[in-house]
């Protein structure tokens, strides 16, 4: 047996992009449905402001796409380590496909209502709960130890490029096919993702306990993962201020939108968030040329989201679109730069058969203090800040009015600021914490180079998953 498994070692070290070209292959499906999916949501996020001229719609729009996956990834976890994940990733991505088909229909019979909106990104959310942890869980099993960084980084590469081609499609494409043709590309690039993963193989992970899987709940495989991250406070820890920067982050971010349609059109949102894809396409794309640093990690993570803070602190400075642009351009490009290596951080710390339930656990607790950021976003923009920069406002005479400028939306720029500068000040908290700062050190790789054919299986040794934005 374990002539056998130097076997392998050695033909995974002559080849080590073996299980790249099939990761690839889901890749290219996952991105084509993302356009897809993306064109229609360009539409609906121009179409809500029309209806209601407010920040809170956008803000309950987010709340609804984010809630089911604090709720549900417990579940969902368990289930990816306990049934096969590519049947999990079928399952998921076509009932997506039918939440997107009917939201193109809605549009297209003009028979769209505002709470409709809310109930279509619930439905998605729940579906995307779903097929998020078999996702992740199945990067391990397809690619080296030593490529997941670059892997994880491609997952947000095609984020990126989605982020880019969707608003520069859906301008386009209207004028010259309308909705309609949109639907039918919609079509297509789902049959283009579902076959993708209809022909190719996804290794499952040899489970350490058979016996055991047979007679334990779904409930207690839920409680697994809390109990490995609870015995590495390390990782916990790192999760703990993921919540943070995505409690900070999003209470802004949601509100882009609103702030450039303040001032200008949907045109100039479209090139805000253009920018935006830009910004997460060129650092994706850098990490995953550079496929990350060999040794600490963990100083990179932090330090990439400090210097992403920066680009709320200049989108919030002007009512300018220049500024906006720069400042999301800034805020995105080093987004990648800390989720690629904090998600291959996690991916060689876990054991492949856990990766399921830890990453959902994971991506539960990072992802807990965002629908408070939702909630609060709108009645902070509507009821808080933008009356206090308006003409007569309480700092309208003030330095702070002085400084941003006073008119509509300039409440939305005064929290953009704040944002950045509570996400300096936590990334600062993090990184005085030693058991964040030396996770590399203290806990060991329980991913190693043992490969099956196509991808990793796991060691014989017990040891040990956006946005915006970070995810943990």
């Amino acid at each position: 047996m374990k002539q056998k498994v130097k076997q392998k070692v050695n033909k995974s070290k002559k080849n080590p992009l073996k299980g790249m070209k099939t990761f690839f292959i889901i890749w290219l499906g996952q991105l084509a449905s993302m356009i897809g999916s993306g064109l229609i949501g360009f539409a609906l996020g121009v179409w809500i402001y029309q209806q209601t001229g407010q920040a809170t719609p956008f803000a309950l729009t987010a709340l609804f796409g984010t809630l089911p996956r604090v709720l549900l990834s417990p579940v969902a976890g368990a289930v990816s380590d306990r049934w096969n994940r590519k049947r999990i990733m079928l399952v998921a991505d076509s009932l997506s496909g039918l939440v997107t088909l009917a939201t193109a229909i809605l549009l297209l019979t003009g028979d769209m209502q505002v709470w409709m909106v809310y109930l279509i990104s619930f439905f998605g959310a729940v579906f995307a709960s779903f097929q998020a942890p078999a996702y992740s869980a199945s990067i391990v099993m397809l690619v080296r130890k030593d490529q997941l960084t670059r892997a994880n980084s491609m997952v947000q590469l095609g984020e990126a490029i989605e982020s880019i081609l969707t608003p520069l499609l859906a301008g386009a494409l209207f004028g010259l096919i309308g909705m309609r043709g949109i639907i039918i590309i919609d079509v297509v690039t789902y049959f283009i993702a579902i076959s993708t993963l209809i022909f190719v193989h996804i290794p499952q992970p040899k489970r350490q306990d058979e016996e055991a899987k047979k007679q334990t709940s779904v409930f207690k495989d839920i409680s697994i993962g809390w109990q490995f991250l609870s015995a590495h406070r390390g990782l916990l820890g790192l999760l703990m201020y993921f919540a943070g920067v995505n409690f900070f982050a999003n209470i802004s971010a949601v509100m882009v939108g609103p702030l450039v349609l303040s001032f200008s059109t949907a045109t100039s949102m479209g090139f805000a968030q253009m920018m935006m894809g830009l910004g997460m396409f060129l650092g994706s794309l850098l990490m995953s040329i550079w496929g990350g640093p060999k040794g600490d990690r963990i100083k990179l993570i932090i330090g990439a989201i400090s210097l992403s803070s920066l680009g709320f602190i200049i989108a919030g400075w002007q009512p300018s679109l220049t500024f906006i642009a720069v400042g999301l351009f800034v805020l995105l490009f080093f987004i990648p730069f800390g989720s690629g290596p904090s998600s291959a951080v996690f991916a060689s710390k876990v054991p492949p058969d856990l990766q399921g339930r830890v990453f959902s656990t994971r991506s539960m607790i990072s992802l807990s203090m965002m629908p408070f950021a939702f909630l609060l976003s709108g009645i902070f923009a509507d009821q808080v800040f933008n009356p206090l920069l308006v003409e007569g406002g309480a700092l309208a005479d003030t330095f702070v009015g002085r400084w941003i400028g006073v008119g509509p939306g300039r409440g939305i720029g005064l929290m953009l600021i704040l944002s950045g500068l509570f996400l300096l000040v936590i990334s600062a908290i993090a990184y005085a914490n030693p058991r964040i700062r030396n996770i590399e050190r203290e806990i060991p790789d329980a991913v190693h180079e043992a490969v099956s054919e196509g991808g990793m299986v796991a060691g014989d040794e017990q040891g040990k998953s956006p946005p915006v934005v970070a995810k943990g």
